[in-house]
Order: structure tokens, then C-alpha cells, then sequence
């Protein structure tokens, strides 16, 4: 396609945020750009690149890697892309194509509770957020609607209008860990842009349990289905495109963007709006990369903010042999979870958290720990049946309260390209590690109740990535203690949007995704308004 040179908006970043907010602006007649810096991949491919990998459990196995958009890579002999300063490791896994990181998701698409929008109001403890539940409410919806959601209707979240999809049937595995575990624990259906009936020109859930990394029918939504939509709306899509400067006049109005195709030949686009949409680490990174005379610690950074307060959920996980066999591998990986130790005065003193169970297929792990064992022959299938059959894995997801020196800067090493990559400094606080005792605990009780044997728990004081990256580009009322308005805009540019997990203030307990789409088609809205009025 003939490059575009100028659009009344332009994105950067074509993940499900950036593409969602592109198609409701073209479809309002708007002309859209959108500039992603990696490839773009057909599913079809995908798919085989997954098939043919030797490495299942590697849920980066089909994205391709190019050294022009690269990726973090966790492997011993990997030269990182990201620069950990510690002290504690922060492994974050996205993907830069055509789509993003939702290619390889769970589909969770869970709504925050009310109370995780005032924190520090309520339990003294995080950010209260420049907006509530009741102005996201809408865009909760309109999200779910888009991406054909469904799941537990009592999850805490008020809901004015019912789910737009059914859930996917429960599989026997869903059913007897639900059983066994009431009435002590309530276990529900997990809130998921997945198909349980043809819907949007797609299938129906058929169960093929590899739903991370790829789903190869595309029954569960993704980025590349919300690209394509935009596409079809009307919104031109170039790829390869990796954006490494944002300019401005003296105002501080922006006016430009510049970026390198793979050849690093270097291109300018015009417009009248910018939105960044890349993932929270990539979009700080661009602020940090964009200085000038006027902004000489990069754009929307006048307070120092940009790149603060980077957060995940920090998680620990358990494993076990339940006393009767219950077949996980069946159906949707991530099916199920409890909720009900999301909210409670308890915040106050430790992290909230939720736990989710997995449904995953435990034969390549269980067979992985017989061999290791000294099994082999028909023992060692007999004793994989008798134990993947019954093997559980539960893993939490834990509030991390917002921190400005955990917090994403840039590194002394370039990439390909000769840009700078990123350096990331993170830290466990005393109210995750309370949180963690606290789910230890329920770990304890909930195997216990399934009559568990060789129970597994996570390293002391190892914690594992969600990749549920949020912060870095905090919206608030105050320019001091943040980076954006309550719409996304950045306090310092007035036609600079950002649009993403980044913009959220906290993490909650649960996936982010359904949030930051909401808050995306909220941002959109906010530019139709102003060109409207302008």
C-alpha cells in the first residue's frame, strides 16, 4: 500500500486498544492512520508456526521475532530486550504485530469492582481514579458487546444490561472442582470474549485447550480481529512502521510523528490528533525517546511521570493431585475462578486477589516431572493417566498497589534500529507480600478440600508475571501526580491522547484488558466530541 502521509488522526500501536478506538472514529467519519511497528501475520500461519514448535509451553512460539520490533525473548542464551535493574525481575511478555499482545490472551475480560476506582478513599491504601465505575459502566458494555463476552453475571461489577454471549458450557473438570469446593468457596464462570455460539463470522468454542498461545478458529477474540475490523472500517493500517519520535510546534501542540520503516528509512506523518496505543512499556518508551529544547526529558513528562507506577500481579501458584480423576485439558484453558477475596476491609492491611484455575493439559508437565523421576515404559504411561488426570494448578492474581519507583526508563543498549530499549526497576512491597501469606492460606484450605497429594508451591518469594502491565502513564486530576486527564489526554499536549493499560491509575485483581478497551472507546468518544465543537 502506497504510504499515507497525513490523517486527521493518527495511532500509533495496533493492538485491541489502539484498533478499537481507530474503527469508532473511522466509522464517525473520521480519517484514521494507524502505524504498528511490527508485521503483519494471518492466523493461518500463526497457527502452523505453533504446530510445528517443539516448545508448547513457549506461548511466544508462533509470534514471529525481528530484531526491527523486537520482543522480550526469555530464554538462558536470549540478549534481553529489557534491561531488569531489579531488584526484583519484571518478565514481561508482549508481542509487537499487527494485533498485539491479545493475540496469545486468556479472553478474560473481567469488569473492576466498584471500589477498585477509590481505593484510597475507602481502604486508605493506592489511587483513587479521576473517573468511577458508573462513567465506564457504558463502555463496559459497548466493549462486551464488540468482542461477544459472557460469563458470571454476580461478579461484584453492577451490570445494567445482561452478558451478549452465554458462556461456554462448563467441562467436567469445571464442574466437579465446582462441586467439591462449595459451599466454602464459590467458584465461577470466568468473564471471556470467547464464542459459545457462531457470532461475528466465527465459530463456536469447539475445545481445542490451547487457547494460549493461539486459538486456531478463531472462536476467541483477539487484536487481529479488532485490527481488521478497523481495517474494514475504514482506517489504513501500515505496518513495519516503527514510530521513535513525536513532534511539536512551541506550543507544545503536536504535529508529527516519525518513523523508520524496516529498512530505517525515515517517514513523517501529519495530523490533526496523536494517540499512542502501544503496551505501557512501549509507550513510555516513546515519551522518554521523544526530547526536545522545550521537553528535554521527553513529551508529557513535564512532572516526571512518564514511566511510573508500573504494576502487574504479582503471582504465586500451587499444585496438586486431587483424590479422584477429574480430566482437565477439555475445553477453554482458563475457564474458571473464585472472586470472593477481591474486595473486603482486609485491603486496608494486605493485597487483594482472585484465583484463577486452570484447565489446561497437564500430560506434557506431568510426563516432564516422571521422566525427571526415573519413570519410563508402561509405567510410565500408566502413572501420566493416573496423574494428569487428576492434577490441578491454581495460580492468583494479586493486587500491586502503585509505586513511582517501580517505574520503566530507558536503557543504554540500542536496538537494530539504534533506539534505545528499555530498562525496568521493580519491587515486591510488604502489602503484596501480606496478600501472598493471605492466599497461602486459602491454597491450603482449597487443597485440603479436594483431598490433595503431592502439593507443589511456588519458590519462596518468587513471583511470576500476569502480564497484565498497567501504569506508566497514569491519568489523574493532578498534573503533578500523573500523566493524563481523566480522558486520556496528556496533560502537557492538548491533542496527545494515550490509550492502553497505561492509563490506569491501578491494577485491580483482574485481567485488564475489558478496562482499558472501555477507557479506549471512552477516549474516542472524547475525540468526536472536540471535532464536533471545534
Amino acid at each position: 500500500m502506497k504510504n499515507i502521509t497525513s490523517a486527521d488522526v493518527v495511532v500509533i500501536g495496533a493492538g485491541i486498544c489502539g484498533s478499537l478506538l481507530a474503527r469508532k472514529l473511522a466509522l464517525a467519519g473520521q480519517s484514521v492512520l494507524m502505524l504498528e511497528a511490527g508485521p503483519r501475520v494471518a492466523r493461518g500461519e500463526l497457527v502452523n508456526r505453533y504446530r510445528h514448535s517443539a516448545f508448547k509451553s513457549d506461548f511466544m512460539a508462533p509470534y514471529p521475532f525481528s530484531e526491527m520490533a523486537p520482543h522480550p525473548v526469555f530464554t538462558p542464551e536470549a540478549n534481553n530486550y529489557l534491561e531488569q535493574g531489579g531488584p526484583h525481575p519484571f518478565q514481561a511478555q508482549y508481542i509487537r504485530m499487527l494485533g498485539g499482545t491479545s493475540w496469545h490472551w486468556a479472553a478474560q475480560m473481567w469488569r473492576f469492582l466498584p471500589n477498585d476506582f477509590r481505593t484510597q478513599s475507602v481502604y486508605g491504601v493506592g489511587k483513587d481514579w479521576p473517573i468511577s465505575y458508573d462513567d465506564i459502566e457504558a463502555y463496559y458494555y459497548e466493549a462486551e458487546v464488540i468482542t461477544g463476552t459472557g460469563g458470571s453475571p454476580d461478579t461484584g461489577s453492577p451490570r445494567k444490561q445482561p452478558f451478549p454471549m452465554d458462556r461456554v458450557p462448563a467441562s467436567y473438570f469445571q464442574q466437579r472442582i465446582t462441586e467439591r469446593l462449595a459451599p466454602a468457596f464459590k467458584v465461577e464462570d470466568d468473564c471471556t470474549a470467547r464464542n459459545s455460539r457462531s457470532f461475528d463470522g466465527r465459530p463456536a468454542c469447539c475445545g481445542n485447550n490451547n487457547c494460549m498461545p493461539v486459538c486456531p478458529i478463531d472462536a476467541q477474540y483477539h487484536g487481529g480481529i479488532a485490527a481488521a475490523s478497523a481495517e474494514q472500517a475504514g482506517v489504513q493500517i501500515l505496518t513495519e512502521a516503527v514510530v521513535y519520535r513525536i513532534e511539536h510546534d512551541a506550543q507544545g501542540v503536536i504535529t508529527a510523528v516519525h518513523y523508520y520503516d524496516w529498512n530505517k528509512t525515515s517517514h513523517k506523518v501529519t495530523g490533526k490528533t496523536f494517540v499512542i496505543a502501544a503496551n505501557a512499556i512501549e509507550s513510555a518508551k516513546l515519551l522518554l525517546m521523544s526530547t526536545s529544547t522545550q521537553f528535554p526529558d521527553g513529551l508529557a513528562n513535564r512532572t516526571g511521570q512518564v514511566g511510573r507506577n508500573l504494576t502487574d500481579h504479582p503471582a504465586i501458584g500451587v499444585t496438586f493431585d486431587m483424590d479422584e480423576a477429574v480430566w482437565p485439558g477439555r475445553g477453554p484453558v482458563s475457564p474458571c475462578s473464585i472472586g470472593q477475596f477481591r474486595d473486603g476491609d482486609f485491603r486496608k492491611e494486605h493485597a487483594p486477589f482472585r484465583l484463577d484455575i486452570s484447565n489446561a493439559s497437564q500430560v506434557a508437565s506431568v510426563t516432564k516431572e516422571l521422566i525427571q523421576e526415573g519413570f519410563h515404559g508402561a509405567k510410565l504411561d500408566e502413572t501420566i493417566l493416573h496423574r494428569a488426570s487428576r492434577r490441578v494448578s491454581l495460580k492468583n492474581a494479586l493486587e500491586q498497589l502503585p509505586d513511582p519507583e517501580n517505574r520503566v526508563t530507558l536503557s543504554g543498549k540500542k536496538d537494530a534500529l539504534g533506539l534505545p530499549t528499555p530498562h525496568l526497576s521493580w519491587h515486591i512491597d510488604d502489602y503484596v507480600i501480606k496478600g501472598t501469606a493471605a492466599t497461602k492460606l486459602r491454597y491450603e484450605e482449597i487443597a485440603a478440600q479436594l483431598g490433595a497429594t503431592n502439593i507443589k508451591h511456588s519458590k519462596a518469594g518468587a513471583f511470576s508475571n500476569r502480564q497484565h502491565i498497567t501504569g506508566t502513564l497514569s491519568m489523574g486530576k493532578d498534573a503533578a501526580s500523573s500523566v493524563t486527564d481523566a480522558f486520556g489526554r496528556a496533560h502537557d499536549h492538548p491533542n496527545l491522547y494515550m490509550a492502553g493499560t497505561g492509563v490506569m491509575p491501578t491494577v485491580g485483581t483482574c485481567n485488564v484488558t475489558l478496562t482499558a478497551v472501555a477507557l479506549a472507546l471512552r477516549t474516542a468518544d472524547q475525540i468526536l466530541a472536540e471535532v464536533i465543537h471545534a
